[in-house]
């Protein structure tokens, strides 16, 4: 699929004025949860509210790929029949969310937004599909996304470029651009993305939402095109750091035909985030993770360090390991081992940065300085070495229990830059400091949430991250939720919703 260089230089919104839904659609996920709850609105009412909003804009934003509209519908209509009859699901019942196009979805294409897959249609459910629909949820449509998560910017797709709902000529960040679109613009009361190098993350702080990832294994990946199957997590994205976990009680916990999946005890991620954080101590690891940050991103990223301080029992400088660029080779090896075959048999039907990056990894991997056997045998150490960093994290967090730093160092790039930038950019390049922040997180497996803590004088928003040691969602979810009880940031809305 070609790209209009002009015109996305010129992109505008359709239209300023919200389409369809009222009060309704601008809800948070818990809101409409209470109404349906408390029989002030129907599913079906949220379903069309949602389908109007997705019809005016979709067109332009690109957010999702495919709209499941005659399914969101009956699935409504049956979710109505079971709330006649007494019977409610959950907090999730009746409510719409969208699912990234590599989550598999029976009957329905699942793509990863290239040409590649365009007629594959799973037989069943990803095993966080599943969950989301036995709660209640309602799959309204599958949301645009970097082609095979391959990117952080979602300007490489097949289905054309996520626009950015708070400036349709910028990047949404990526891979889960769709989601964190659709949720931005009131498309869905939230949706999944996945994370290997930050792609729930960077696409939350570019839109102005929450983005969680959870420890590593908490939540299957069974289900969902892999990148770096080592690295992969999957994760909510939402409007509120409530809604997110929310949705994270349905999703969580364990899936023994998932080899990844590990076994934990259960938790209510609601009434963690509820717990007192006066008591918590908070580190801020300045190098690298400050590192060549924009100037707004580190006034607005210390602004709300200084709040956190004033909410716990403070904040320090204190140093975490660095992830160098292990991550990058692992993900090159494990990405490049699944796609061989298919870049073998399809190659002209990537998009062009994908095919260079493709090949780039193909090179590493085959590089003729370099036995095979040589090859294999450092993708084992590397393996090793990474389960021994996953399990030894926690001993970096010796006097404070979480950290805050930047989502992104940088603002969101105008896509026009962002494709020239994606299609020269060098295969998962170690030296793209851009991201180190996010891919830290994904090589140690520890859970991360990314929440609005500003806006740049161009009115695009502005993320901070909260992590800590693997399975401290309870706090780092606290934490977040104080932040946003104490601060503005999540209330705003894109133009389109004026």
């Amino acid at each position: 699929m070609g790209m209009d260089v002009k015109a996305l230089e010129s992109a505008e919104p359709a239209a300023a004025a919200a389409a369809g839904g009222g009060d309704i659609a601008v809800m948070t996920l818990a809101e409409a949860s209470a109404a349906v709850g408390a029989g002030r609105v129907t599913p079906t009412q949220l379903v069309e509210a949602m389908l109007a909003r997705i019809d005016h804009y979709n067109p332009d934003l690109h957010a999702y790929i495919s709209v499941l509209k005659e399914s969101a519908l009956a699935q409504a209509k049956a979710l109505e029949a079971e709330l006649a009859a007494g019977k409610r699901r959950g907090p999730l019942h009746g409510i719409p969310i969208g699912l990234k196009d590599n989550i598999d979805t029976a009957g329905t294409p699942t793509t990863a937004a290239s040409a590649v897959f365009d007629d594959r249609v799973p037989k069943e459910d990803a095993t966080v599909a599943q969950r989301l629909k036995d709660a209640g949820a309602i799959v309204i449509g599958k949301t645009n996304m970097h082609e095979f998560a391959f990117g952080g910017t979602s300007s490489i797709t097949y289905f054309g470029p996520v626009r950015n709902p708070w400036s349709y000529a910028h990047n949404t960040g990526g891979s889960s651009g769709g989601s964190g679109a659709a949720v931005s613009s009131c498309l869905c009361y939230g949706a999944l993305g996945t994370d290997t190098g930050g792609s729930v993350r960077i696409p939350a702080s570019y839109c102005g939402i929450v983005g969680l990832k959870a420890t590593y294994g908490l939540v299957p990946i069974r289900g969902i095109i892999p990148d770096a199957f080592s690295m992969d997590h999957c994760g909510p994205m939402a409007r509120t750091v409530e809604d997110a976990a929310i949705m994270l009680n349905a999703m969580a916990g364990y899936d023994k035909l998932d080899i990844a999946s590990v076994e934990h005890p259960k938790e209510d991620y609601v009434q963690a985030m509820q717990q007192p954080v006066s008591s918590l101590r908070i580190g801020v690891p300045r190098a690298p993770f400050f590192d060549h940050a924009d100037l707004e991103v580190a006034a607005a990223v210390n602004q709300a360090i200084s709040v956190l301080g004033s909410l716990s029992a403070g904040v320090k400088d204190v140093s975490l390991p660095r992830a160098d660029d292990f991550s990058w080779d692992v993900m090159n090896a494990e990405t490049y081992a699944w796609h061989r075959e298919l870049y073998q048999n399809s190659l002209n039907r990537y998009m062009l940065a994908t095919r260079q990056e493709l090949q780039g990894m193909k090179d590493w991997v085959d590089d003729p300085s370099r036995a095979c056997s040589h090859t294999e045998s450092e993708y084992v150490r590397m393996i090793w070495d990474m389960e021994l960093r996953r399990r030894t994290i926690e001993d970096s967090f010796t006097d404070f229990d979480l950290v805050a730093l930047p989502s992104m160092r940088t603002m969101p790039r105008p896509i026009v830059n962002a494709i020239q930038w994606e299609e020269n950019w060098k295969p998962r390049n170690p030296d793209d400091w851009t991201v180190e922040n996010m891919t830290f997180c994904n090589l140690y497996g520890i859970p991360a949430i990314s929440i609005p803590c500003g806006f740049s004088s161009a009115g695009l928003p502005i993320g901070l991250m909260i992590a800590g040691p693997p399975f401290t969602e309870g706090k780092v979810l606290a934490l977040a939720a104080a932040y946003e009880k104490a601060t503005e940031w999540h209330k705003r809305r894109p133009p389109l919703h004026v």
